[in-house]
């Protein structure tokens, strides 16, 4: 209440100074305040009330509303500022997150490199393990076959020769020969001490 006092006093000594003002210009012009149309008087005070209605509500009235408006711009801007750091934050984690992905990638590719190395190097010495397993096996078939070919020979050169044994008795022994081997049989027993 006194503010509003204060603001009208502040208020009154300019309407006043227009009023004044107003009747000077009057008598400038050579009438009389009485002569003068009350028309005049009361577009002056008219305006000097508007004027003080005017200094009014941009005294009291909008500075509330300017310094709410001023306070969301503010804190929208903080929220913004704050925003901004959140996702600087983010950017430069993402940052040190792809410097070490790439780091990491090269690692397990190194690792790759080496265990397919290893891998490759187990699937040599395993390959040539079977193949000296597979060697001395077919060796030992290969030797298994010969002995077996080479009974299997002996047989055939046995049979072949006992046939042809055979054959030439066979020719050979005429009915002659034979009494005479008889007897030389006959012969060589009756030597022998019973």
């Amino acid at each position: 209440m006194k503010r509003s006092l204060t603001i009208l006093r502040g208020m009154l000594a300019p309407a006043m100074v227009l009023v004044f003002a107003a009747i000077a210009r009057g008598a400038e012009e050579g009438a009389s305040a009485a002569e003068r149309p009350i028309g005049e008087v009361f577009k002056w005070v008219h305006f000097a009330i508007i004027a003080i209605v005017a200094y009014w509500l941009f005294k009291k009235v909008l500075p509330p509303v300017f310094r709410h408006n001023a306070d969301s711009i503010s804190a929208a801007i903080a929220k913004a500022t704050a925003a901004k750091a959140e996702a600087e934050r983010k950017l430069k984690e993402a940052a040190v997150k792809l410097a070490s992905l790439e780091h990491e990638v090269e690692h397990f590719r190194t690792q790759a490199q080496k265990e397919a190395a290893a891998e490759l190097e187990r699937l040599r010495a395993m390959t040539k393990t079977d193949i000296e397993k597979v060697g001395l096996a077919a060796k030992a078939e290969v030797d298994a076959a010969e002995h077996a070919a080479r009974v299997e020979l002996k047989e055939l050169a046995a049979k072949l020769s006992v046939d042809r044994a055979e054959s030439l008795v066979a020719k050979q022994m005429t009915p002659a020969v034979q009494e005479a081997m008889i007897t030389h049989f006959v012969q060589s027993l009756q030597g022998r001490p019973n």
